[in-house]
């Protein structure tokens, strides 16, 4: 698939569905809006589910809190915890997610949790797996947990997007060989060996790289913008993110 100009893309991305369409419309009524937020749910709910065990909750209450705060997310109420000067959908999850954790959650009996139209679906295992598997110091704060896991998740999201676009187009071998470079990384190999193991020119495979490069970026952008409420705040958006991988 070749990229459309990004001008037209990014307004495309605010005219479609997503978290923009939710919050414009304060609740889940909105054509394809409760499918959109379903998306962004299953998307990003290991950054909830790291930042409740961050916050002390032990693996299987952590995993029903989590599937529980997700359906009562779908319930019109929450909406007006949103902020319409911030409308980033992380931080509209955090804020809900406190909210839930102080004042909810001892409303929800052990069969009521998770129970319903949960729109994720959490293995206890994997989950926990994930969670025990995290390099970050344990003084690290839940606040920065989040954060740090909101970023990998969209940066996997965006990844994962752009090897369908490749597998699409027949070229998964390319982009196998070429993902380390999305990110300004280097590859084990240089990118001579790489022409010579794809039977491509060293040229060719900069040209490639170059269009992987540009490619992932569009995408980041356009992922980004389904976070957010308003196209002017991408760009912040997108420093935030950088910032919390970064540090």
């Amino acid at each position: 698939m070749r990229p459309q100009d990004s001008g037209h893309a990014q307004q495309a991305a605010f005219t479609s569905t997503h978290w923009s369409v939710v919050i414009a419309a304060g609740d889940t009524s909105a054509p394809g809006a409760r499918e959109a937020l379903e998306k962004l749910c299953r998307t990003y709910w290991y950054p909830i589910y790291a930042r409740v065990r961050r916050k002390g909750w032990i693996p299987s209450d952590a995993q029903d809190l989590t599937q529980a705060f997700f359906a009562r997310l779908l319930e019109k109420e929450y909406f007006k915890l949103a902020d319409p000067e911030r409308g980033r959908f992380r931080g509209f999850l955090v804020t809900a997610l406190d909210h839930f954790l102080v004042n909810e959650w001892r409303r929800a009996s052990a069969e009521k949790r998770g129970a319903g139209q949960s729109p994720v679906s959490i293995d206890q295992q994997d989950a926990e797996g994930r969670y025990q598997a995290e390099p970050a110091a344990p003084d690290l704060s839940p606040d920065r947990l989040f954060e740090q896991r909101w970023a990998l998740a969209l940066l996997d999201q965006v990844l994962a997007g752009l090897r369908a676009e490749y597998e699409a187009n027949g070229r998964c071998e390319l982009f196998d060989e070429l993902k380390a470079f999305t990110w300004g990384e280097k590859s084990a190999m240089s990118q001579a060996d790489i022409g010579a193991r794809l039977g491509m020119t060293e040229n060719a495979v900069s040209q490639a790289v170059h269009r992987l490069r540009k490619r992932y970026g569009e995408l980041l952008r356009a992922e980004v913008a389904n976070t957010v409420a308003t196209n002017s705040e991408v760009e912040d958006e997108l420093r935030h993110l950088l910032q919390a991988i970064s540090t």
